[in-house]
Order: structure tokens, then sequence, then C-alpha cells
């Protein structure tokens, strides 16, 4: 059943076709915590998967250390940006199609990778969906928005605050995103909701057994699970 809460997919295609337009490959959050992710990989496997990929960014770092990567996301905009920074990357397979309705395969993948995609889905069925379709020793990876609902929350946001303006001068952008940046992100961000880190953590208990769920700077948090490092999973 849809949550009526939750954006529709063809608004979120919408909204993400519309940043596509504007946005350039300069460091964002999410770029911020690419060397984090990567670290909890081993330096070679066959299969990865990368659930949301947008421009392709991540995907192409996945590319360096896996013999093939499918890289799906429900904007055509997107993928099409993907396509054209990827030339030199002929192990990617992208595709524009709703991860809700894609063929998902069964232990085939040693990693799957999301980046601020989830929410935007059910989590529960999603962790589910793909701890069943990693492979042995499989690394699932999420980074993602949370809501702030703690002391400790509200604290590291506050904190944020100056350190992503250090963090976009340091890498060479100005302290804001261009106004049309800033602006389409502002759109699709209207009406945005996002788990918090206890309802996070409820459910990778009862998914993802063992798996370290991490609050990050800079709003985000993370899932690190390896399958079959624990036993119950179900």
């Amino acid at each position: 059943m849809a949550d009526p809460g939750r954006k529709s997919a063809g608004a979120v295609r919408e909204d993400f076709d519309r940043i596509a337009a504007v946005a350039d490959e300069g460091w964002d959050h999410n770029r911020h915590y690419h060397a984090f992710l990567l670290r909890q990989l081993p330096p070679h496997g066959r299969e990865a998967l990368d659930i949301g990929c947008g421009s392709g960014s991540f995907a192409r770092l996945l590319a360096r250390r896996f013999d093939r990567v499918t890289a799906v996301d429900l904007s055509p905009g997107m993928i099409r940006r993907a396509g054209e920074r990827s030339a030199d990357y002929p192990n990617i397979a992208y595709q524009t199609a709703d991860i809700m309705e894609w063929p998902w395969p069964k232990a085939v993948y040693g990693c799957i990778a999301s980046i601020a995609t989830l929410h935007h889905l059910p989590l529960e069925e999603m962790l589910r969906r793909c701890a069943a379709a990693l492979e042995p020793d499989g690394v699932l990876l999420v980074l993602d928005l949370y809501t702030a609902s703690s002391l400790v929350d509200y604290l590291t946001g506050a904190a944020a605050v100056p350190l992503g303006a250090a963090l976009r001068l340091l890498h060479g952008g100005g302290i804001r995103e261009p106004w049309a940046v800033r602006e389409a992100w502002a759109r699709h961000g209207r009406n945005e909701r996002y788990p918090t880190l206890a309802q996070v953590r409820a459910i990778c208990r009862d998914v993802l057994p063992g798996a370290a769920v991490r609050r990050h700077l800079l709003w985000r948090y993370s899932i690190v699970w390896r399958k079959g490092a624990h036993e119950g999973l179900r």
C-alpha cells in the first residue's frame, strides 16, 4: 500500500530531472562520505548494484572495484547525465527504472549501495530486498538523511552548518550553491520525510542483525552490513 505522506514516484522523477538540468559535479554532502563507504568494501568483487545512482559519481567509484556495476535511477535526466560522464567505464550498466518494480535477482551482488535514496521508499521492505539480493559475505552500504529527535542529533546538526560551509570552500565551491541549484533542491525538499535514527536502528535489528548504524555530521547516517556475519537473518 502506498504511503500517503510520501512523494509519489512521478513527483520524485520530476524533481530529479529538474535537478539534473542545473546541478554540477562538485563537492556535496553525500560525496563527502564516499571515501568512508569505500573503506567498507574489499578491493575487488564481481557484481555491484547502486540504487538511486543519480549522475553516477559513486557508481564510477564502484566500477574501479567491481567487474560489473548495475546503476539504477528513477530519473531519465540523471541517467542521461550519468552515461555522459561514464564513457570511460564500460563496466557500468545504467538503467532508468522504479526500483520498487525492478526485477530483483537473488544472492548476486557483492555490494549494494544506496546514497540519499531510501528515504523515498519503504525502508524495511527495501532492506529486506537488498539482503536477499546480496551474495554470501556481500556488503550493504546505505547513506541517507535522518530526522533529528534527540539532543545529540540537534547538536550534531548545529555543528554541521559551519562545517558544511567550510568544506564547500575547501573543495573549491562558494559558500552557497548557485540560485538555480538551490531552488531545484528546495522544491524537491518540500514535504520530504526522513526516519529518526531510533527508527532506523529498530528496523535494522529486525532485518539486518549486526548492522552498524552510525550518525554522521552533515545530517547523514550510514548502515554497513555484511551478509552472513551474524546468524538469525530473517
